[in-house]
């Protein structure tokens, strides 16, 4: 007697839609408050007034990062439903050359031509916009642009990412302020890329590298800026 062993498969690619807009927003929370902080503080600022750009700069930014995601994933999803109308209007208009079209894909796939001509017509007979919205235009449920949905994460994820370095103006001595928070900012930036990678599936070591890299690049050429802006006032 034959036994069939089942394994359970763990796909994290329903995962994309919201997890690049939460790294992203968090991302951007550290990077951006980190780099405001550190260059206001180079140029000698008060505490109070360094306090208040961060605060000012987690409130602006956040509130930027949910309409820049909203606007630009909006656009994608216009995209998507006018595709899809397209294509809707073409399937009401020649249903024989839409089953040739998605056959004439599963061919270009391997598949020979009389089973690729019984699975579209199968496919399309369940539900054909689906099917060529899934195989000829790529859009899938995964996929598919939601707006409010990366609105939403981002400015969530960039509100928590960016009181991570303005907790760190309130408890540091002025004195040692740049520093501190240049080392504990990249430290937040190693966590975060190691859990973005954790939770895609990816190498944990390269994300954390690749963030970190930026991340201080942005905080030492802000830090210069602020430098020289101080000298020179």
């Amino acid at each position: 007697m034959t036994r069939l062993h089942l394994h359970p498969e763990r796909h994290l690619v329903s995962r994309i839609g919201w997890l690049r807009a939460a790294v992203l927003g968090a991302n951007d929370g550290i990077v951006s408050t980190a780099s405001l902080i550190i260059g206001v503080a180079a140029a000698a600022a008060k505490p109070a007034d360094i306090l208040i750009a961060g605060a000012a700069g987690l409130v602006a930014g956040a509130m930027s990062m949910a309409a820049g995601e909203y606007v630009s994933v909006s656009s994608q999803a216009d995209t998507e439903q006018a595709d899809l109308a397209r294509e809707r209007t073409e399937l009401a208009g020649n249903v024989d050359a839409e089953i040739a079209e998605l056959a004439g894909i599963y061919i270009k796939r391997g598949v020979d031509a009389v089973t690729a001509d019984t699975v579209a017509r199968q496919l399309m007979a369940k539900d054909a916009l689906a099917a060529h919205a899934h195989d000829e235009l790529g859009i899938s449920d995964f996929t598919t642009a939601r707006p409010i949905q990366a609105a939403l994460t981002s400015a969530a994820t960039f509100t928590a990412g960016a009181a991570l370095p303005l907790a760190i103006v309130i408890l540091t001595p002025a004195s040692l302020l740049v520093l501190i928070e240049a080392v504990a900012s990249l430290l937040f930036l190693a966590l975060l890329g190691a859990i973005g990678a954790r939770a895609g599936g990816a190498p944990v070591l390269t994300a954390t590298l690749r963030v970190t890299f930026w991340g201080a690049l942005a905080m030492a050429l802000t830090a210069g800026i602020g430098n020289l802006v101080g000298t020179a006032v």
